[in-house]
């Protein structure tokens, strides 16, 4: 028997998940890998629906493709990360209720968490049709590169509601430990998304909008193999269409915890499309140079962020369950693993830079303004891991305003100060400039998360020791 904010619940109560991870006891190092290398190569695989995108059209279709395609991924972020941010709050929320056994309260979020998806990923799909051409001059496009820009970015915009169904779907599974089956649909999803960018581009020569249409039809397969797995379900996390509600209660918690992290992601993508607006004046070869790294960057930062999520779930269940003494070994031993990932990846892209870049165009410009960004950035990844951990534990303990604020400030507000002072200084005005500012802010704001950490794991553990639900 658990007890959880008052109720007292039946732990045999419904089948075992055998894709679930006991994350309230044993050893946290073996279960954490289990966790986060499946989720690993899951977030590599849905980096590759971009990446094949971007190798693609800068191979076949010319470097005008390529900045425009790659140009967009700071945009679609501002655009999604919203939304993204709420299935942060799903994460939570079923986590904590898995720790503490709730079946109801898990099955109540689980159909809050489908609809929410459904009507997030149809209201993305119409703002970003109608707004995509203005953003896109807002951000000082080049007039050779805006027609391409604005074609792919309409037709990726068709596939937001797969999307959306796959990042709330992923996010209920993760909260019970299963990175396995999401790993598996993601595969079969890449395969075919990179054979139709071949066939779209190379054969039907439809440029970005094939690399577009291929992307979207990818989205839907994977969004569709995951909803098939919730459908067919045993015990609260089956998702069951006809009886299908929002639950007030639960979506509120969901927005609570989920609202901060996605409108941190939301001005984080703003501040990124302003320092992109500033990469944009450099000029299309710095623009596609810093593309092409960009996307290499993402494969260490999702690699490490593999770990984040693990700090969030494995804190909200041991949250859940009472287990505050576990919570304190979780941020350790994700902290060094997300470090370790993030460092050795990030040494590892910069030294074959050269060569990585060399896939993504045959131009030795291209390459050389790549590798300038992959020095100053991909190689303090690190940083960056220790950053985003002191964070997760925050949002896994239930306290999700925060750490927002602090990453606004220490890592947003710093970066645009950062460039709208130093730029206007002419022996400073160089793109290199803009790159210094990564990690600079990454390391101000691990500090500032650090010291915030100690005081909300005494207020939290606090509440719970006298009965109150810990956060914000």
């Amino acid at each position: 028997m658990f007890l959880f904010r008052g109720r007292t619940i039946n732990q045999n109560r419904g089948g075992r998940n055998k894709y679930a991870i006991n994350m309230c006891s044993g050893r946290i190092l073996p279960k954490m890998l289990l966790f986060a290398i499946p989720l690993m190569f899951s977030s590599i695989l849905q980096l590759l629906f971009n990446a094949a995108d971007i190798i693609v059209v800068g191979r076949y279709a010319g470097d005008n493709s390529l900045a425009a395609v790659g140009s967009n991924s700071s945009l679609i972020s501002l655009m999604t990360n919203l939304f993204v941010g709420i299935s942060i709050g799903t994460n939570v929320l079923v986590a904590r209720y898995y720790g503490s056994k709730d079946e109801e309260g898990i099955s109540k979020t689980v159909a809050t968490s489908i609809i929410v998806a459904v009507v997030s990923g149809v209201f993305l799909t119409v703002l970003g049709i109608v707004f995509a051409r203005k953003i896109l001059i807002m951000m000082q496009t080049p007039p050779e590169v805006l027609g391409l820009a604005t074609l792919y970015l309409v037709i990726y915009f068709f596939g937001m509601t797969p999307m959306m169904l796959y990042n709330f779907g992923g996010a209920i599974l993760r909260a019970v430990g299963d990175t396995r089956r999401p790993l598996i649909y993601l595969s079969f999803a890449g395969v075919v998304n990179v054979l139709l960018n071949l066939f779209f581009v190379i054969y039907l020569h439809l440029d970005v909008a094939g690399v577009a249409i291929a992307t979207v039809i990818a989205q839907c397969i994977s969004a569709a193999l995951v909803l098939r797995c919730l459908l067919r379900e045993s015990g609260a996390l089956r998702f069951t269409p006809a009886k299908a509600r929002i639950d007030v209660k639960n979506l509120m918690k969901m927005l609570r915890i989920g609202i901060p992290a996605g409108l941190q992601g939301v001005l984080f993508s703003i501040s990124n499309v302003v320092i992109q607006a500033f990469i944009n004046s450099f000029g299309a070869v710095v623009m596609a140079g810093s593309c092409a790294s960009d996307s290499i960057e993402m494969f260490v930062y999702f690699s490490m962020e593999a770990f984040y999520q693990a700090i969030i779930s494995f804190t909200s269940q041991n949250m859940g369950a009472g287990r505050f003494d576990r919570v304190n070994k979780v941020l350790k031993v994700g902290l060094v693993c997300s470090a370790l990932v993030g460092g050795l990846l990030g040494l590892t892209a910069t030294i074959f830079g050269h060569t990585l870049l060399g896939i993504y165009s045959s131009s030795e410009a291209v390459i050389a303004a790549g590798m300038e960004r992959m020095k100053l950035i991909a190689s303090a990844y690190a940083i960056c891991g220790l950053m985003e951990g002191m964070g997760g534990v925050m949002r896994g303990m239930g306290y999700s305003v925060l750490p927002t604020i602090v990453t606004l400030l220490g890592v947003c507000g710093l970066r645009l100060v950062w460039i709208s002072t130093l730029l206007h200084i002419p022996a400073l005005h160089s793109v290199a400039t803009v790159y210094i500012s990564y990690p600079v802010s990454w390391a101000v704001t691990f500090a500032a998360h650090f010291a915030c950490f100690l005081w909300v794991r005494k207020r939290a553990f606090g509440d719970f020791k006298y009965g109150k639900a810990g956060g914000d």
